[in-house]
């Protein structure tokens, strides 16, 4: 969602910050990134996040995010 919003594949993200956002540790944050590093799909160094593989991410993403993703769309359109 943050990458829809801001329209870019690199941006400035502290895994606390994402924490906050999803209400959880954030050493599961930091445990997530490693993953998603691994399998190719970001790039994650000191705050700076580079998206390697949108499709991939959404193929991982549950249903939730093309809810999500449906209502920004909707809200973007009526404003």
């Amino acid at each position: 969602m943050s990458q829809d919003r801001l329209q870019t594949d690199h941006f400035h993200v502290t895994q606390g910050l994402i924490a906050q956002m999803l209400g959880v540790r954030r050493v599961g944050v930091t445990e997530a990134a490693g993953e998603l590093q691994r399998a190719g799909l970001i790039a994650y160094h000191r705050g700076e996040l580079t998206v390697l593989d949108r499709a991939g991410l959404l193929a991982l993403a549950c249903g939730c995010y093309a809810a999500d993703r449906r209502l920004l769309d909707e809200q973007s359109a009526s404003s």
